[in-house]
C-alpha cells in the first residue's frame, strides 16, 4: 500500500485491514502490564504457594512473570509472601526503596495483609505500613491462582483499565512518578 492510499483511507478501512491504532501511552504500559518481574520476598509457609505459582500446573509465565528476580534493581514488583517481623521491616524497606520506579507491592496472605494470627509485639500488623501495598491477596495461605489473579489485577491496574469500589476509573500508571 502506498503512503499517499494510506492517508486517503478512513481510519475504519485501515482497521479492518489489520492496520491497529494507539496511543504511544497505552502501547508503553501494555508492555509494561505484560513485563512484571517480580522480587521475591518470601518469608513464610506463603512462600511454598507463591513459589508453586510457578511450576507447570499454574505457569505464572503465561502472564509475563516468569522470571524471579534475586536482586531488586531488576525487579518492579515486590510479593511479600507471609509474616513480616518486626526486625525484617527495615530490611523489606531498603530493598522496595532499591527497585526502580515505576514499583508495585503484592501483599499475599493473611499474615502479610494484617498480622494474621499473629497478634504480638514481634510481627507488623499490616505490611502497609511499611510499603504501600497495591494488591492484597487474601487466605492462610492463598492458593496459587489467587497470586495469579492479583497479578492479572496489577496488570489491569498497570494498562490503566483498574477501578475503585465506586466504579471510577483509576489513572493509568505514570511512567516515572507514583
Amino acid at each position: 500500500m502506498a503512503l499517499k492510499e494510506l492517508f486517503e483511507k478512513d481510519w475504519q478501512e485501515l482497521e479492518s485491514e489489520g492496520v491497529l491504532f494507539s496511543s504511544l501511552e497505552k502501547l508503553v504500559a501494555w508492555g509494561r502490564s505484560n513485563s512484571l518481574w517480580p522480587a521475591t520476598f518470601g518469608l513464610a509457609c506463603c512462600a511454598i504457594e507463591m513459589m508453586s505459582s510457578t511450576d507447570g500446573r499454574n505457569d505464572l509465565a503465561r502472564f509475563g512473570s516468569e522470571v524471579f528476580r534475586a536482586s531488586p534493581r531488576q525487579a518492579d514488583v515486590m510479593i511479600v509472601a507471609g509474616r513480616l517481623s518486626k526486625k525484617m521491616a527495615p530490611i523489606m524497606r531498603r530493598v522496595y526503596d532499591q527497585m526502580p520506579d515505576p514499583k508495585w507491592v503484592i501483599s499475599m496472605g493473611a499474615c502479610a495483609s494484617s498480622g494474621g494470627m499473629f497478634n504480638n509485639y514481634a510481627i507488623v500488623q499490616n505490611v502497609d505500613t511499611v510499603v504501600p501495598v497495591d494488591i492484597f491477596v487474601p487466605g492462610c495461605p492463598p492458593r496459587p491462582e489467587a497470586l495469579i489473579y492479583a497479578v492479572m489485577q496489577l496488570q489491569k491496574k498497570v494498562r490503566g483499565e483498574a477501578f475503585d469500589q465506586m466504579g471510577h476509573q483509576l489513572p493509568m500508571v505514570d511512567a516515572w512518578t507514583r
